[in-house]
């Protein structure tokens, strides 16, 4: 179901997503009450859903629907700077994934608009729910008479581009000898909350950790400011040449790919542009292809829950040149797809709980 009050955005996101043979669009909604009338009806596998609306805002909406009635939400909301402070809101109170509204000026955008909508709306119909406890917040609603959803089935995302668009593979001859430890992460659906759980639990002397999430553009900066706001870490969105030391987090930005380099004895990120890979744009490969080249044994390797392979085949890479590897487990995973392809790989050294990982990295 989409639920926006633009007719335009409601007819645009609808054509998108009918586009893909996998998925059907049930209704529209002008806005929430409009929108629950019809849930009572037909419960929808995926809602999408606007921030500012009529009567209710989609911050509120959410926070019912979460609290009583778990559905899967996707975000899909206008890149402000005031926007993307209240979706991050939005990704605690449990959005499975946050979309910048597509851009319609050009077909490239509207291509890949396509492919990030239709990708997250499957990803967030495989998606893990459970009832969110909001402390404060006044839920009473009719939502929680909404009827039971019916199942759904696996869905498989074909890949697109591989690593090898930004980054050929290293051979031998080209890998450097090390002494400086370093930390390679990716993430896909339900990686938000995975990746504040995991750096809460780290200390502020940890090895540089350069980590990539599946986010749009603009969301990025709001979310690495949060996490410094509660990490003993410092964390920040990367910017092109940035170093990356001992105590840092470097968060890839939104639309940009980020590859680890080495100068001497320096790490740094270059951020830079390029074809989606594995269907996104940052790329979790792109990230550690870079890492096997530039730090080989010396770094750790990690990808957590997410749908699709981004990051398997890169996570394996890692795994050749000697790094340590880890993959989350499936009972701890929103969506068991990215970590479920790595263990198929072969490519993870340890397959561990989201709360042991940053206790395996300590020990």
């Amino acid at each position: 179901m989409v639920v926006d009050d633009s007719a335009v955005v409601r007819q645009s996101l609808s054509s998108i997503l009918e586009s893909d043979s996998e998925i059907e669009v049930m209704g529209t909604a002008a806005d929430p009450i409009i929108a629950v009338k019809k849930i009572l009806k037909e419960v929808p596998d995926v809602i999408t859903l606007d921030i500012e609306m009529p009567r209710m805002d989609g911050l509120t909406f959410l926070r019912k629907i979460m609290s009583q009635y778990p559905i899967p939400v996707v975000i899909i909301s206008s890149l402000t700077t005031e926007g993307t402070e209240v979706a991050m809101k939005a990704l605690e109170y449990g959005a499975s994934e946050i979309i910048g509204k597509p851009a319609m000026n050009a077909a490239k955008f509207i291509n890949e608009s396509k492919i990030l909508i239709c990708d997250a709306v499957k990803a967030a119909s495989q998606s893990k729910l459970s009832r969110k406890k909001i402390s404060g917040q006044n839920t009473d609603s009719p939502v929680q008479e909404l009827p039971t959803p019916r199942a759904t089935q696996p869905m498989q995302v074909q890949p697109k581009f591989s690593a090898d668009v930004i980054l050929k593979k290293a051979s031998a001859a080209d890998r450097i000898s090390l002494t400086e430890k370093i930390i390679v992460l990716g993430a896909s659906t339900g990686g938000t909350e995975a990746i504040r759980h995991f750096l809460k639990n780290l200390p502020g002397n940890m090895p540089g950790i350069a980590i990539v999430q599946h986010m749009p553009e603009g969301f990025t900066k709001s979310f690495a400011n949060s996490l410094n706001n509660i990490c003993e870490l410092e964390v920040k969105e990367a910017e092109n040449g940035d170093k990356l030391y001992q105590g840092r987090v470097l968060i890839a930005p939104g639309n940009y790919h980020m590859l680890l380099k080495r100068v001497g004895k320096e790490y740094s990120v270059e951020v830079k542009e390029g074809p989606l890979v594995n269907r996104h744009r940052p790329s979790v490969d792109v990230l550690f292809r870079s890492a096997a080249r530039y730090a080989g044994s010396n770094a750790t390797g990690i990808l957590l829950t997410g749908m699709g392979n981004d990051g398997a085949k890169g996570l394996l890479e890692l795994k050749e040149v000697g790094a340590h590897t880890i993959a989350q487990d499936e009972a701890s995973s929103v969506v068991y797809g990215m970590p479920k392809e790595a263990a198929k790989l072969g490519a993870a050294d340890k397959i561990l709980p989201l709360d042991q990982i940053a206790p395996y990295l300590l020990k």
